[in-house]
């Protein structure tokens, strides 16, 4: 009887585990393509409480598209209305990005905004995607 006991607890155990590693899984994020720019192989995860603040994570790689127009290009994100976060890329390269967005006074993210952007210098407005938002399971534009 012991054994049989101890076997099921382990099955549950077991069970439980691998529900956890599915809920922590990375998933996609949607390719994004303004003039000049490019961020795709883009993968985002919200994190448990208990990890990294319970963070919005995201990466990707985020290309120069026009290497010749001498524009730099950026992405950015955001949690839960917050404001937007800049992460630069490289004039004339492809760079792989890997950044988290979290508020201290939160415990968990469960929604966030992303976009991909060129940055056309002072005189003219810069050029995003459209904001990519996750509001419950998946991904609008």
């Amino acid at each position: 009887m012991k054994k049989l006991l101890v076997g099921a607890a382990a099955a549950v155990l077991f069970c439980t585990g691998v529900g956890t590693a599915a809920a922590d899984a990375w998933h996609e994020l949607p390719d994004m393509h303004p003039d000049g720019v490019l961020f795709f192989e883009g993968q985002y995860q919200f994190n448990p409480p208990e990890r990294n603040h319970g963070a919005f994570e995201w990466r990707g790689k985020l290309q120069d598209a026009l290497p010749d127009d001498g524009h730099n290009v950026y992405m950015q994100a955001r949690a839960e209305g917050h404001g937007w976060s800049r992460y630069n890329g490289k004039q004339r390269r492809t760079v792989y990005l890997h950044h988290s967005n979290w508020d201290g006074a939160q415990r968990y993210t469960d929604n966030a905004e992303i976009r991909a952007c060129r940055d056309r210098g002072s005189l003219r407005p810069d050029n995003c995607s459209p904001v990519a938002e996750r509001r419950g399971p998946k991904w609008t534009r």
